[in-house]
């Protein structure tokens, strides 16, 4: 054969082009790898399905996804045709020939590069606008069905008369259509725009008409389109004057239409829509004159409209007319305000007294008796006691106790109420003894029983237990008490995070009336895994391959997961808002957590938002009692919902608990079968709802402006109330609410109630007492009573700072102090008494033999008279002056606005204020220092200085005998 190459005969080498071999071998694994993503994506979706079917709550699975795939479809597809059809028409509308020009010489190589491949940029193009086009109106599911589904809520707003559904359903859902077509029409004229010019229908250097007429006419059709939805977005402008938030000094956080709104922005929103009406048509003219010298004149003039009209006469208005007399212009509105912003939150039947906040200083003896049946003064605090569960009551270092617990109600011994602390022995995965999967997944599955402890009092006989240690009630593992028989074990809780998989072949640990025992889970709870596809679905999602070869797996094997009660009440509705603080109650021999829920919406027209997250925000919250909302701020709020989540089997139940609230209707209609009517709430369950936290965090803060319904006054701000600090934290967060059964001015019996307490704006002393009926089996449930205090009476702080001034409390720090103890200040409860306010606060000591506190002290003022004794009858014996107890000095009010002024301290007071002034000016230090402040840190330095000066001259002082008073006397008292 001849040699074709000019070079040496012989075999040919293919450089760079792979073998067979190894191109089926890439192919092989090219194909492995879209199978593998494949199946993850699967694996996601198959568990989320077997989860929900697990739970019975499988149409909210269905409804949501189909809702998403429907928006992501519809949407896409517009979103698609918008864009690829008029590419597709501008290619059309191309000129025949190009003009012999450098610029279009230059495109020609663009054009000829694409040609050959013209369908598939096109199909390139339309499909990625389309996915994520898709993909934002996917998420807009809860829009979707919140305007398909939704329910009038019988109320108009005062501006144009429409029903506030329209503002909370539809208006949302108009503003993301009209959000989606500007986007849709910016991106088809930049693609019709670019396509013009790169076949030569729009030319930027090329000699001639600078657009051909087809072009022209194409650009502004779309350029009409714009416009006309311009034109819609000032028409559904007037009506979002309603729902827009704007800052105003007297309320801060503004909600609704002002003066210069309704007088200026409104009339302004009107012509501007007119305008760009006529502009919309002068665009769409263009396609019979083929000249945009009209459309660009109109549209010039409206552009100048907009900030003429639209920006500077409201200006002018504010500034000339509202500023001068801003109160009378604003008055109105204020009005409007108030009251859609009670009607809201649901304050505007909040019953507001005068209350003197002063006692008759001649009626000791019936006030000391008048203060027995008060309230149940719970001197067990449940955010301070969780270390005396954990030590006395833990049992097992893999079980644990939550940092704070609840407050429940249970009868006692003789069937009365009586307020418990509960707490659950859950799971602490952590303290397992060897920590390997087996154990942690297999072994160790649940928690162990309910401890309960009363909330009036502690063990006060040493043969009963540790003196000042709770008073259980229900205790033991397993435990015995007051609860009866029961399910004690305990598959789901707040602190049960990990997965666990039961019933199959591996036992797990287990505890009976013998001791230690194994058993297998009876529940129906979980999702199954005996299913060789669920298996490696799970072992997928969970990232643990084990799941697939285990032998601990087998037939009757299920995983639960999604274990915390507002996981689960979230994922079956997640159309909910959770409160923050999920609390277990024994009903009909089983545990269930109860869970409050709320519906929200930031749509209710003139109501002031607020921020569910900071609102709720005490100083017991933490990551796993925080609230968020679906929005991120809400101006309309209801506990429509009460969940239940059983603690064995994780079954959940959603009840309808505000049986008029039109955005749960709303929902209902769009999840149907999810919510049961209130009638199916048990009796046994019904004894334990009670009145949400968060919720009253919520309407306390409102109530701190909305208190007052007369406009100048709130205008003037002169009644504003604050929430105050928790004087037992040094953190300066707000006091958390309290439980407590009390009775009201002018009630004959105690109620179950949420109480807090309002300081003025800026002051200390006390400004008002806010209670709620907080018993659900009450005819008052839900009943706000807020008594607003009219003379200068002690507030919170102040009152902790007297009673650190007791020298009996600086004698005790000392005692304990010595014996290597620390203190712990509990709840500060305030209680309405004959026309005054008497506080009660438990002491508590930590450290020495028992790590762990015990109530040691129980501290009480009335009338600005502090004491601090070792019971509660003997404080309220000392503080009234009865049973031969000496009444303690008044303390002298303050002149003015109540400011507390301590006397100087003398002896151990003023060690112990010495001291804390030099822990706080250390504090002070190290926070400077780490901020590099250095001016700060020498002035912190400068305090420590002084302080330790004083504690040394203090403590040198109580070493010195003190002398006997004049006369001779050798009293030692």
């Amino acid at each position: 054969m001849p040699d074709r190459g000019g070079g040496p005969t012989g075999p040919r080498i293919r450089v760079g082009r792979p073998s067979r071999r190894a191109r089926t071998l890439l192919m092989t694994l090219g194909i492995l790898a879209v199978l593998a993503m494949l199946f993850v994506m699967f694996a996601g979706f198959w568990t989320d399905w077997l989860w929900y079917r697990s739970v019975k709550y499988s149409s909210v699975f269905t409804t949501t996804l189909w809702t998403k795939i429907g928006l992501f479809a519809v949407f896409g597809l517009l979103m698609a045709a918008a864009v690829g059809v008029n590419i597709w028409l501008a290619h059309r509308l191309r000129p025949p020939l190009s003009a012999m020009s450098l610029e279009q010489q230059s495109l020609d190589r663009y054009r000829m590069g694409i040609a050959p491949y013209k369908k598939w940029v096109l199909l390139g193009i339309t499909a990625l606008v389309g996915l994520i086009a898709g993909a934002s109106a996917a998420g807009q599911w809860r829009t979707w069905l919140m305007w398909i589904n939704g329910v009038p809520f019988g109320q108009k707003d005062p501006q144009f008369n429409l029903d506030v559904s329209f503002y909370a359903f539809d208006l949302p859902w108009y503003r993301f259509m009209l959000g989606f077509g500007f986007a849709a029409v910016v991106l088809a004229l930049i693609a019709a725009a670019l396509t013009h010019y790169l076949y030569g229908g729009l030319r930027v250097t090329s000699p001639g008409a600078r657009a051909t007429g087809a072009a022209t006419g194409h650009l502004s059709v779309l350029l009409g389109v714009f416009v006309s939805l311009k034109a819609v977005a000032y028409w559904l402008d007037r009506y979002g004057l309603a729902v827009k938030s704007s800052d105003f000094k007297a309320t801060g956080n503004w909600t609704g239409l002002r003066y210069v709104d309704a007088n200026a922005y409104l009339p302004a929103k009107t012509i501007l829509f007119c305008i760009a009406a006529i502009c919309a048509v002068l665009f769409f003219a263009t396609l019979w004159r083929r000249t945009w010298q009209l459309p660009v004149i109109g549209f010039g003039l409206m552009v100048l409209s907009a900030i003429l009209i639209g920006g500077l006469y409201p200006a002018i208005v504010q500034k000339f007319q509202v500023q001068p007399n801003e109160q009378a212009k604003e008055a109105p509105y204020i009005e409007k305000n108030i009251d859609a912003t009670r009607s809201a939150y649901g304050i505007d039947d909040a019953e507001v007294t005068d209350y003197s906040g002063k006692g008759a200083p001649d009626k000791k003896a019936e006030q000391r008796k008048a203060a027995d049946s008060a309230a149940s003064y719970r001197l067990v605090d449940p955010n301070v006691v969780s270390p005396a569960f954990q030590q006395l009551q833990q049992e097992r270092k893999y079980y644990q106790f939550p940092d704070t617990l609840d407050v429940d109600r249970y009868t006692d011994a003789d069937g009365k109420p009586q307020d418990t602390v509960i707490g659950l022995r859950e799971l602490n995965i952590a303290g397992i003894p060897k920590r390997n999967w087996i154990n942690d997944h297999f072994t160790y599955t649940h928690g162990y029983g309910a401890i309960t402890s009363k909330g009036t009092g502690t063990v006060t006989d040493e043969n009963s237990g540790t003196v000042g240690a709770p008073d259980f009630t229900e205790s033991g593992l397993p435990t015995t008490g007051q609860l009866g028989k029961y399910e004690q074990r305990i598959y789901y809780g707040e602190k049960t995070q990990q997965y666990s998989i039961v019933g199959g072949p591996q036992k797990e640990l287990d505890y009976e009336k013998n001791g230690e025992q194994t058993t297998s889970y009876k529940g129906k709870s979980g999702v199954d895994l005996s299913n060789p596809v669920n298996r490696a679905a799970y072992a997928v999602a969970f990232s643990e391959p084990q799941m697939l070869y285990s032998g601990a797996i087998g037939e009757g094997s299920r995983i639960l997961y999604n274990r915390t009660p507002k996981e689960r009440v979230e994922a079956v509705a997640p159309w909910l808002t959770i409160d923050g603080d999920a609390y277990p109650a024994e009903v009909d021999g089983r545990i269930q957590w109860i869970v409050d829920a709320y519906t929200t919406t930031n749509g209710y027209p003139y109501a002031s938002r607020t921020t569910l997250g900071d609102t709720t925000a005490d100083s017991l919250t933490n990551n796993q009692r925080a609230v968020v909302a679906q929005q991120n701020q809400v101006n309309y709020i209801r506990n429509s919902v009460k969940a239940t989540v059983d603690a064995y089997d994780g079954s959940v139940s959603l009840y309808q608990w505000d049986t008029k609230d039109p955005v749960l209707k709303t929902w209902m209609k769009a999840f149907p079968n999810t919510v049961k009517p209130k009638t199916e709430i048990k009796p046994d369950l019904l004894a334990h709802l009670r009145y949400p936290q968060d919720m009253f965090k919520v309407q306390r803060e409102l109530l701190t402006r909305y208190h007052v319904t007369d406009a100048a006054q709130f205008y003037s701000g002169s009644d504003a109330w604050q929430v105050p600090d928790d004087p037992t934290n040094k953190d300066n967060s707000a006091v958390p609410p309290y439980y407590l059964s009390l009775k009201m001015p002018g009630q004959t019996s105690q109620k179950f109630s949420l109480t807090t307490t309002f300081t003025p704006n800026g002051r200390p002393n006390l400004g008002a007492f806010m209670a709620v009926d907080a018993d659900a089996n009450s005819k008052d449930y839900g009943t706000i009573r807020v008594l607003r205090v009219t003379s200068t009476v002690q507030g919170p702080q102040q009152v902790q700072s007297e009673l650190n001034g007791v020298p009996e409390v600086a004698t005790f720090v000392r005692d304990m102090r010595g014996t290597d103890s620390d203190i712990e200040y509990g709840n500060l409860l305030t209680v309405p008494l004959d026309g005054g306010f008497l506080y009660i606060e438990p002491v508590y000591a930590r450290g020495g033999s028992a790590n762990y506190p015990l109530l040691k002290k129980v501290a009480v003022s009335y009338g600005g008279k502090p004491v601090f004794k070792d019971s509660l009858s003997e404080a309220l014996n000392a503080v009234f002056g009865v049973d031969g107890a000496e009444p303690p000095p008044e303390t002298t009010p303050p002149p003015g606005d109540g400011d507390t002024t301590t006397p100087p301290a003398t002896g151990d007071a003023a060690l112990k204020d010495a001291i804390a002034d030099a822990q706080k000016a250390y504090t002070d230090g190290e926070a400077a220092l780490e901020k590099q402040d250095w001016e700060a840190y020498g002035k912190a330095q400068e305090d420590l200085q002084d302080a330790l000066a004083r504690a040394a001259a203090a403590e040198k002082s109580a070493e010195t005998p003190a002398k006997p008073p004049a006369g001779g006397s050798d009293d030692k008292s």
